[in-house]
């Protein structure tokens, strides 16, 4: 029984195994367009592509960014920048095809639109709603009405709960 669940298993995870090693990543010419920029090439190719390698997530390791990542796909991606960039791709361009590719968190400082803008600005409008609501209570409290002084039960003499009196009483003959 155990080795047909096995055959079965395998039967099923091998196609799907051999389906997602047969997909093409699309080329930068199909995700982007063509290269708007000028080839670059030397010292300027070293510089930009450390650059703009700096500004991308690795998706292995997620808090480095491909430049400082040693995981091997950082390497390739890596290698990828330089490549487009020796083509004639813009920085715009390259970010976009990452993007596209690996979804907006493989960018280090993610764009200012949609749920980033609300990450950014909820904590902020609850700070200052938080702010504006400490102040409101503190006038509040300045207004408010000094309790009467007449409601209150004097400290000493004789008051209507007979336990009380009971034991000032006893407080009293303690201290004679």
């Amino acid at each position: 029984m155990k080795k047909l669940s096995l055959i079965a298993v395998l039967l099923f995870v091998v196609p799907l195994l051999a389906q997602t090693a047969n997909v093409k990543v699309p080329d930068a010419d199909t995700l982007v367009g063509a290269p708007k920029g000028q080839p670059l090439t030397g010292d300027e190719l070293t510089r930009t592509t450390q650059e703009i390698a700096s500004t991308i997530r690795c998706p292995v390791c997620q808090g480095l960014s491909i430049a400082d990542s040693p995981a091997e796909m950082a390497q390739n991606m890596k290698a990828q920048v330089r490549e487009l960039l020796s083509r004639g791709y813009t920085r715009e361009q390259i970010d976009s095809y990452f993007e596209r590719s690996y979804g907006q968190f493989v960018l280090l400082a993610p764009k200012f639109q949609g749920v980033n803008s609300l990450v950014w600005t909820l904590p902020i409008l609850a700070l200052i709603f938080g702010i504006f609501v400490v102040f409101m209570k503190m006038k509040s409290l300045e207004k408010a009405p000094v309790a009467d002084s007449g409601n209150q039960p004097p400290a000493t003499g004789n008051s209507d709960d007979p336990y009380l009196a009971r034991v000032r009483d006893l407080v009293k003959g303690d201290q004679q």
